[in-house]
């Protein structure tokens, strides 16, 4: 990852989704990097302007920095398509798979993946069934030891962990305020990890697995965002067999659900080895306390640099 011809980069952050704050920082943290590298960085945000800027400027490549619907949905990966504007990461079609878990979760298990048993719920049949007989069908079903979440969502906004039937009555709800389907997972208990898998030029490689101990024992948005509410392992705590099982299930959840140049794979070990599937993200967290910088880092590499070879890599695969 050698120094490249000078670009300019426009790095995308912000929007109107739920995690729009936590999208300004990982864009700035982009931005501040490819700085670094001596490149032209215009920071903006998706509005109704962007789309004429991009025609009228037509920068070397886009950095998406988009956390949630607006950057993950592929939607927007979509108009940038349309519109022949080279950008860093997954294409439209495999963006919006992945961003729906359950579809996700459908295709990861087809594959012959461990993922926790669960149901997706949208809200008109929670509504039209009558709330008092779904969820009492689903206790019945699953238990209580449950995880809800959003469908299509991220930074752990609207996730709850359930031990009882009230949780599971609030947690449902919770979720329906960030969107108009549950899914609601059986809860596995282990070691949560995440691995990150960048491809800076020679194919995608998985990074190494950051292990995730939060203080309060769940990995919500203030245990994500705000520093010494989690303690990371990088690399994560399990054996080197383990380890790299954890790093090629990853990896091959990746090229499974067809991203590209970036993504993480959040999953957790059991304690009988066993790798389950919890989400891919399309768009990671790029923070100062997110988990794929920390894995950057500890792989040895410069934040700055692998922000830079991605957009070469965009760039190259725009014009192969």
């Amino acid at each position: 990852m050698n120094t490249v011809t000078s670009r300019t980069v426009v790095v995308l952050a912000g929007g109107i989704s739920h995690e729009r704050d936590v999208s300004l920082r990982s864009g700035r943290r982009v931005a501040d990097g490819l700085l670094d590298r001596g490149h032209t960085v215009i920071l903006r945000e998706p509005d109704a302007s962007l789309l004429s800027y991009l025609e009228t400027n037509r920068p070397d490549v886009v950095w998406p920095a988009l956390h949630g619907a607006s950057g993950e949905d592929g939607a927007l990966r979509a108009l940038l398509d349309a519109l022949d504007i080279t950008y860093v990461g997954s294409q439209p079609g495999s963006s919006r798979l992945a961003w729906h878990k359950p579809t996700a979760k459908v295709i990861v298990a087809r594959a012959g993946f461990s993922t926790p048993e669960s149901i997706t719920l949208p809200r008109d049949t929670f509504r039209e069934l009558g709330s008092a007989q779904v969820l009492d069908r689903v206790a019945s079903q699953f238990g209580t030891d449950l995880v809800v979440k959003p469908a299509m969502g991220g930074s752990a906004q609207g996730v709850t962990m359930v031990a009882d039937t009230d949780d599971l009555r609030r947690g449902v709800v919770e979720a329906y305020t960030y969107g108009d389907v549950a899914l609601i997972e059986r809860r596995v208990s282990g070691t949560e990890i995440s691995v990150g898998i960048i491809d800076t030029g020679d194919g995608p490689y998985a990074l190494p697995a950051v292990e995730i101990e939060p203080r309060l024992g769940v990995y919500g948005y203030d245990a994500r965002y705000n520093a010494g509410e989690t303690r990371f392992f990088t690399p994560a705590r399990l054996s080197g067999d383990i380890t790299e099982l954890a790093q090629s299930t990853a990896l091959s959840i990746h090229n499974t659900l067809a991203l590209r140049h970036i993504s993480r794979v959040d999953l957790i070990v059991d304690d009988d080895g066993v790798v389950w599937f919890l989400e891919a993200n399309v768009l990671p967290g790029l923070t100062e306390t997110s988990l794929v910088p920390q894995a950057i880092q500890a792989a040895g590499l410069n934040l700055g640099q692998v922000y830079e070879a991605l957009g070469e890599k965009a760039i190259a695969d725009a014009s192969a």
